[in-house]
């Protein structure tokens, strides 16, 4: 679709700025290393947040990981907020543990997969999962630096932030009950004014357009986006899910899972994979052992029924992966699977 313009006021980011201080906290001696795009909300987060709180930015033109690990260890950088592909790039370059020097790493903009939260604690990096959207600022759900619970269940990303009023609701705006997957709906001071041209945002609460759960302790688990929900013989398969499993198995780097058309079940689930290092030598037989690794993990109608192992996945200009071009860029490659 044609991208909108979100208005946001300065008293919306500094009502986010202060929401982000209640949660994670201002050292003296903090600074915020930031690689992310400034003209999308996770680069323009950082800035209003350290202006706020009077805090110094390490401007880097771009992400690259040897860069990044030498601002940590030459310029003192406690804070990094980075995407999933991001950190998963430095854990492969920091031999050195140059990352432990940071007090926290936010881990946002896509899910961060427990096997990915995992892998960050053992190498002794605080990673906190993050939730945000560009209409509430950027920061909307992020657990505490000390949360034990932060190795999760996979979408779990804490309690929303002080002042940010969530709730989860069933099609008929109805209240979920504790753990029951609905639209997530978010009201407060952080939201935006409005779409540039589309005139100001209606009172109340604000949809989402994501899905996704609250337990009874008031944390919050992001199931999918809305758009990206596939309905499989008329079963929910949440993609994150499903990539959450898959990066838990042997040798999977990286993975994209999406919707294809299937004449038995209406739609079935497909699976992007990248082998890590980027190719195997017996491809079937690492197939035949992700396989195996999954039917432990995921009912059959969660498991992927084609594949496409590919050196790398489509990509945005922030790192995100890029669902929207997942058909076109491994459509052409997919192959049944009996996953």
């Amino acid at each position: 679709g044609r991208p909108k313009g979100a208005m946001l006021s300065w008293r919306a980011l500094s009502a986010s700025a202060a929401a982000s201080a209640a949660r994670l906290g201002w050292r003296d001696d903090d600074a915020w290393l930031l690689c992310l795009p400034v003209c999308h909300v996770g680069g323009l987060s950082v800035l209003t947040r350290c202006l706020a709180a009077r805090r110094p930015v390490i401007l880097l033109p771009r992400f690259e990981p040897g860069a990044v690990l030498r601002a940590v260890v030459e310029q003192g950088a406690t804070l990094l907020s980075v995407v999933p592909t991001m950190a998963r790039a430095l854990l492969e370059a920091d031999a050195s543990g140059a990352l432990r020097r940071l007090r926290l790493m936010l881990v946002g903009g896509a899910a961060t997969p427990p096997s990915l939260r995992a892998a960050l604690a053992a190498h002794g990096v605080t990673a906190l999962p993050s939730y945000g959207l560009t209409e509430a600022c950027s920061q909307v759900a992020t657990p505490s630096p000390g949360d034990t619970d932060v190795l999760g269940r996979a979408g779990d990303v804490g309690p929303p932030l002080e002042g940010v009023a969530l709730r989860v609701v069933d099609g008929q705006g109805r209240p979920c009950a504790p753990g029951e997957t609905g639209h997530i709906e978010l009201q407060g001071p952080t939201l935006f004014s409005g779409y540039w041209g589309h005139g100001a945002r209606a009172e109340g609460w604000w949809d989402t357009g994501d899905l996704g759960a609250l337990s009874a302790e008031g944390r919050l688990s992001v199931a999918a986006r809305r758009d990206d929900l596939i309905v499989s013989g008329g079963e929910n398969v949440y993609p994150l899910e499903v990539e959450a499993a898959l990066l838990g198995c042997p040798g999977v780097e990286a993975v994209l899972v999406f919707g294809v058309d299937d004449p038995q079940w209406g739609h079935a689930v497909a699976a992007g994979l990248v082998p890590r290092g980027g190719r195997v030598d017996d491809e079937a037989g690492w197939l035949g052992a992700v396989m195996a690794c999954l039917r432990g993990v995921l009912a059959g109608f969660k498991r992927p029924r084609y594949v496409a192992v590919v050196v790398a996945l489509p990509l945005l200009s922030n790192g995100k992966v890029d669902r929207r071009r997942a058909l076109a860029s491994l459509g052409p490659r997919l192959r049944p699977w009996a996953g």
